[in-house]
């Protein structure tokens, strides 16, 4: 095994833990902010994450020699953004997380429950998951018509490093926001009092609290979006790249590190896709049998990250809430445009989708249940109906 150990596997696995963790750092704030984590909570969800991403990792990659890069769930978190606080708090939002992460290790050990997962229409799974992204990547105009100053800087920094590189437009615009952050805001006089004091890592413990309404408005849509725009895509990158991965026991593994980092505040993690591209290409190495030595260094990375989480949370929450919502929905507009190109696609399934991401993208809760339920709910009912009057044609 050491022996397949190379610097370029070595780069590429930094580089990746970077990308990932800095590209969807915010989303991942702002959306358990959303169900209502306290800033504490938030940060030991984050760090919970990043641990479970990077032993997860580690744990996959050495035992299959495969390059399974892990990620925490993006989309999930976006999904959470939008879901608002449940009656019961963040404690009702952690018992959601539990049960998908329960869901992630049947769908991978329970071949009929994955399959069910696959047979939902991909139209409305991404019309779902447009509807959630929508409210987030209004934020970066937002933010700049909040103070053109200190939000315009953000938007340019994205624009201009992605029409150069795709790949770091979202860090550079991170990096715009920490300069703006720094130079542009008056910061409290105990501001680095209470980010140097944040640099021993502290776990929170929250207790789980099962409802109807965790279930129903959380844990089903996160287990939806996690596995379809996540867990099976990441199966689709390693096989691309040549790799025959057994999807079951890595969605169990994934399912399983989720339920351990949920009562800490970690939503879920699962395969990662972009990333996943990163470790599994000729970048990582010439030969395919030993890139897996870049997802390694790319555990141990949102490892060391992980432990920073709350230093980096702290600092963050010294900015107006905008701003950081502006890096979040920047770090979106590539899944948006994604998935919204592909719910729209088919002209068979487009008014359901458009039902989908209506529903979604209202934002509006019915008897406590979230919109994303709602809006999967309707546009299944919408394409049934649709089939069966066309049978009777």
């Amino acid at each position: 095994m050491i022996r397949d150990f190379s610097l370029q596997a070595l780069f590429m696995g930094l580089l990746t833990a970077f990308v990932g963790f800095a590209s969807s750092f915010a989303v991942v704030l702002h959306g358990l902010t959303g169900v209502g984590a306290t800033e504490a909570q938030a940060a030991s969800g984050v760090m919970a994450l990043s641990i479970a991403m990077g032993v997860c990792a580690i744990v996959l990659s050495v035992a299959t020699r495969l390059p399974v890069s892990i990620a925490w769930s993006t989309p999930g978190a976006a999904l959470l953004a939008s879901s608002g606080i449940l009656p019961g708090g963040f404690n009702v939002a952690v018992g959601g997380f539990v049960v998908c992460g329960v869901l992630i290790v049947a769908a991978g050990l329970w071949k009929p429950l994955g399959r069910m997962v696959a047979a939902i229409p991909a139209a409305l799974a991404n019309a779902m998951l447009a509807g959630v992204l929508i409210g987030l990547c209004f934020a970066p105009v937002k933010a700049v018509a909040f103070n053109p100053l200190l939000g315009l800087p953000i938007v340019l920094a994205w624009v201009i490093v992605g029409a150069i590189n795709r790949l770091f437009a979202v860090p550079a615009a991170l990096l715009a926001f920490a300069l703006v952050l720094a130079f542009g805001i008056d910061m409290p006089t105990d501001a680095l009092a209470r980010v140097f004091g944040t640099l021993v890592p502290h776990a929170e413990w929250i207790v789980p609290s099962f409802t109807l309404a965790g279930l129903v408005s959380i844990a089903l849509p996160l287990f939806v979006v996690t596995m379809a725009s996540q867990n099976i895509p990441g199966i689709a990158v390693l096989k691309v790249n040549g790799y025959e991965p057994q999807p079951g026991p890595l969605f169990a593994t994934t399912g399983i590190f989720s339920i351990l980092s949920a009562p800490f505040g970690g939503h879920a993690v699962n395969l990662a896709a972009i990333t996943a591209a990163m470790c599994a290409g000729e970048d990582a190495h010439r030969d395919p049998a030993r890139r897996y030595w870049a997802a390694i260094v790319a555990g141990a990375g949102y490892i060391a990250f992980g432990l920073l989480a709350a230093t980096v949370t702290a600092f963050v929450s010294l900015a107006p809430k905008i701003l950081i919502e502006a890096v979040a929905g920047l770090a979106l507009v590539g899944a948006f445009s994604g998935s919204a190109m592909a719910a729209f696609k088919e002209p068979e399934s487009r008014e359901a989708a458009a039902v989908t991401f209506l529903v979604t993208a209202s934002g509006v809760s019915f008897a406590g249940i979230s919109g994303a339920f709602w809006g999967l709910l309707s546009g299944g009912l919408m394409l049934v109906l649709a089939r069966f009057t066309s049978r009777k044609k």
